[in-house]
């Protein structure tokens, strides 16, 4: 299932409904924060045994990264930490040059991953002083939108597993919108009124070193199907 997620709702919320509706089991290939509004990729029924296949898909995005004030949570869900001026155009663009292919970049510490057993989002809401870990991606494009009163509206490409919030830290500013618009071959705009695909036509779409990651017994079932 291709589905627009709208903000508001985190993605749990959206694919427990979708399992209410089915009575199958219902899986994800990547979720969104529930600010974030775009594609979700759900996998249901026997068609969860692919989600290997899906889950390592680059990502494409279009944010908004308000370049006056840093949050907490690189999210307008945060608190403000600091506010400064935004910087000139110029030094705008030397920070995305920076920002471009392999970089390493630190996990927010308002996210799901898990820090000494348990997710690092809980432990920051205690006020726990964490040292997070950083993780490796690689940033195809990024590219400015448009840049207006200090927000920067951008246009990117991402591996699989990168952060947004942390491009945006990274930038000295937070996100104040973010909105999925591909996952590997698969567009947003196809999302209309949850739009089904067959399992195997959707695996058909993807990417040889993607489909080298499937499960042979899903391979098999697929033969059958």
């Amino acid at each position: 299932m291709l589905v627009d997620k709208p903000a508001g709702p985190s993605s749990f919320k959206v694919i427990a409904e979708l399992r209410r509706g089915t009575g199958a089991r219902t899986g994800h290939a990547g979720t969104l924060d529930p600010f974030a509004t775009g594609l979700l990729v759900v996998l249901s029924g026997w068609a969860t045994k692919l989600q290997p296949c899906f889950v390592g898909l680059d990502k494409r995005y279009v944010t908004d990264i308000d370049l006056s004030a840093t949050t907490s949570t690189g999210d307008p869900e945060g608190d403000v930490l600091e506010q400064h001026e935004p910087p000139p155009s110029g030094v705008l663009q030397k920070r995305l040059a920076a920002l471009r292919g392999s970089v390493e970049l630190p996990i927010p510490a308002a996210s799901a991953v898990k820090i000494g057993g348990e997710r690092a989002y809980r432990l920051a809401r205690r006020g726990v002083e964490l040292d997070m870990p950083v993780r490796r991606s690689v940033v195809a494009a990024l590219d400015v939108i448009t840049y207006t009163d200090g927000v920067a509206r951008l246009d990117m490409r991402v591996s699989s597993g990168t952060y947004v919030r942390a491009i945006a830290s990274a930038l000295d500013g937070h996100c104040v919108m973010l909105r999925r618009l591909e996952v590997g071959p698969f567009s947003v705009d196809e999302a209309k009124s949850e739009r089904l695909l067959a399992a195997g036509e959707a695996f058909d779409r993807l990417p040889a070193e993607a489909q080298a990651r499937a499960p042979k017994d899903a391979l098999r079932r697929m033969a059958g199907a």
